[in-house]
């Protein structure tokens, strides 16, 4: 999925253990979760603007799938396709991967996943080590939607 204008994948970058204090500051400016991001620093990537996080998000894998974590775009920023170069950049890595399927829970964002070809599921179908991660186990409400994405796209 290409879009005009987007980052180039060369600027997403992953992130290190100094980038935490921003990765948290962005997601709580956000209303997002961030208080496993210190044990999870490993798994998120970013796009800096000269010395600034502007947009991160993360891929935790669970099993045979994986669980993509806070797509988040500081609110200046939002609708120069950072959001849409994140989210590719990891589908990307989870089919590099070999992962099943990708998963995520979200409040806000449904429609947004659902035009990049996410489909709504049921708590109960979603598999256990999904399940399992703290994400979907304490961090996300349980009003959140569940969505999933199998993998590899344009198969089947």
């Amino acid at each position: 999925m290409q879009c005009s204008g987007c980052v180039p994948d060369q600027g997403i970058i992953n992130l290190r253990p100094p980038d935490l204090a921003q990765l948290q500051t962005l997601l709580c400016a956000n209303h997002l979760p961030a208080e496993d991001c210190t044990e999870q620093a490993s798994i998120f990537c970013g796009i800096f603007e000269a010395q600034e996080l502007i947009a991160a998000g993360g891929l935790e894998a669970a099993g045979e799938c994986a669980l993509l974590r806070s797509i988040v775009v500081r609110a200046d920023r939002r609708g120069k396709g950072l959001a849409q170069a994140l989210t590719e950049h990891l589908l990307q890595r989870a089919e590099t991967e070999g992962r099943a399927a990708v998963y995520l829970l979200t409040e806000t964002a449904s429609d947004y996943f659902t035009r990049l070809g996410f489909s709504t599921v049921e708590r109960a179908d979603v598999p256990l080590a999904i399940t399992r991660t703290r994400q979907f186990s304490s961090l996300c409400p349980d009003s959140a939607d569940c969505l999933c994405l199998p993998l590899p796209r344009g198969s089947g």
